[in-house]
């Protein structure tokens, strides 16, 4: 059964039931109904898919970099946290699962990769309490190791 509501009804429903306006905006695609679109909220909310594809890869990226500093720059606690490794392991497959979702995303990674790295660099600080001049000011990590599904920084020390 296929639900047509007017324009002003998908509007209100926007605000009041966002489910139905959904479920109301797919009926009217479905059929084809396009001057019934609420369009407005619509581009919206494509606008806002794309956006939240982004802000989940920089959070990814960010935890992934936060696990790999920690990994390198703390290598007594490698053996008791076993979690950074998954969490590597976790982020890693998020991240390459969102290009192969969205290929285009990967220049948005390259895009904010120092920007990201920043924040990672800042957070390790505060969760570590270790000094900022520990980690290198320009990511130590390639774009391919940081994708790299085997890669760990096993040395102590990284080579610049």
């Amino acid at each position: 059964m296929t639900i047509k509501l007017p324009l002003s009804q998908l509007n209100q429903l926007y605000q009041q039931d966002y489910q139905e306006w959904i479920k109301g905006t797919i009926a009217v695609l479905r059929d084809r109904s396009f001057s019934l679109l609420d369009l407005d909220n619509l581009i919206e909310e494509i606008e806002d898919m794309g956006k939240s594809q982004k802000d989940a890869l920089e959070s990814n990226l960010i935890i992934l970099l936060m696990h790999l500093l920690k990994y390198r720059f703390q290598p007594e606690k490698r053996i008791d946290s076993q979690s950074w490794r998954y969490s590597i392991v976790e982020h890693r497959r998020r991240l390459l699962r969102a290009f192969k979702k969205s290929p285009s995303l990967r220049r948005y990674f390259e895009e904010i990769l120092a920007e990201c790295y920043q924040d990672a660099r800042q957070d390790t600080k505060t969760e570590t309490q270790l000094s900022l001049d520990i980690f290198p000011e320009i990511c130590p990590f390639s774009q391919a190791e940081i994708l790299d599904p085997d890669f760990l920084p096993d040395r102590e020390t990284p080579e610049f």
